[in-house]
């Protein structure tokens, strides 16, 4: 449950404070922390010392130590030297052990609930009864964030982010799958949208400092109620899909910054298909140059200004009119008249979906 670097780290501290070398091992006699190499050669009286019914003894010039969680036996530690001093310092290092144990396995419980709560995976009188012996709070302000690195199973990513918040924050930090971390942030009374996206920046730019070479976060809407928690976090999800169909160039991207963007999303493959050969008539915008793309884009960035389009493309306003006059020609829809640009922005967003589900498939 605790991981042997955590047991490492805290007998080296402890060591650090008392100058007397400490050692781990579990019952099967493996050495999991050590701050002295000779550990392994008291495997064999650790295992003696497990059958004895002592909880210490004195063996072969060290203090041995039973570590119990709720009355299982869980790990023998060993102190160097039979001095009383040593006794004390054992004491205190088992103590501090047996600590940590009931920590993380508090850490694992809650852990445990919030993964189950995000997936759906309880029932609505088990949410509050659990988040009532958990003594997590049901009626506070939460907002879910989805952040995905360039690595499957990131641990580091992980513990980093969970240090970034904190042991003793009211925040979540956990993972359902190998590809996301997933942050469960409690919003405070006065907070909004804007400081969620704050958190998602401070986050990202942890993440991009401790040498991650991609970071996308993703967030979902602020919810009142633990019950909710799973809407936000499906929000979130697909925000993270469809910030990269249409918002490539965003690393942060809220559920509510989507757009017409999340309906596309959720439309089916066939329905899409049969849009655009009937707006296109069995062409593509895949079809269309380069130089007519461009000017496509341009104008509709630029609110179907004419004028506008034509001086940052450094072109004539008339050559401008004549590339939309030969468009409407070719395609039925005049870009200038706002029921047709609406029409063709949205063909265009179809097409983007499509080409992306493909890349799914292979």
């Amino acid at each position: 449950m605790i991981s042997n670097q955590i047991l490492q780290n805290t007998i080296e501290g402890l060591k650090g404070i008392t100058r007397i070398d400490l050692c781990v091992i579990d019952t099967e006699g493996k050495v999991l922390a050590s701050t002295f190499p000779e550990a392994e050669t008291y495997t064999g009286s650790v295992l003696a010392f497990i059958d004895s019914p002592a909880d210490s003894q004195v063996i072969q010039g060290y203090q041995f130590f039973k570590v119990f969680d709720e009355n299982q036996l869980e790990y023998i530690l060993l102190a160097n030297g039979g001095s009383d001093d040593v006794y004390m310092v054992g004491k205190i290092a088992a103590f501090q052990i047996q600590n940590l144990l009931v920590a993380y396995k508090e850490r694992f419980d809650k852990d445990n609930f919030i993964k189950n709560l995000l997936l759906d995976n309880l029932l609505l009188v088990d949410i509050y009864n659990r988040a009532k012996k958990l003594h997590i709070q049901t009626d506070v302000r939460r907002g879910v964030f989805l952040i995905e690195t360039g690595h499957d199973k990131d641990i580091n990513a992980l513990e980093s982010v969970r240090t970034l918040f904190g042991p003793k924050s009211k925040d979540f930090i956990t993972a359902v799958d190998e590809k996301n971390i997933i942050v469960v942030r409690e919003v405070g009374p006065n907070e909004g949208y804007g400081d969620l996206h704050k958190t998602a920046k401070v986050i990202k730019d942890l993440l991009l400092g401790e040498g991650e070479e991609s970071v996308h976060i993703a967030y979902g809407t602020i919810v009142n109620e633990i019950k909710e928690v799973s809407r936000s976090y499906k929000e979130a999800r697909m925000a993270l899909d469809v910030g990269k169909i249409f918002f490539d160039d965003r690393d942060i991207i809220a559920y509510s910054a989507l757009g017409i963007g999340r309906l596309i999303y959720q439309l089916p493959i066939p329905l899409c298909k049969m849009f655009i050969r009937e707006i296109f008539e069995g062409k593509s915008p895949d079809d269309f140059d380069e130089e007519t793309l461009i000017t496509i884009n341009k104008f509709f960035e630029n609110s179907l200004n004419v004028s506008e389009t034509s001086r940052q493309l450094y072109i004539h306003r008339n050559t401008l009119v004549y590339r939309l006059d030969k468009l409407q020609k070719s395609t039925g829809l005049d870009l200038r008249v706002f029921e047709d640009a609406i029409t063709f922005k949205i063909a265009l967003m179809v097409v983007k979906y499509m080409k992306y589900m493909e890349t799914l498939d292979y």
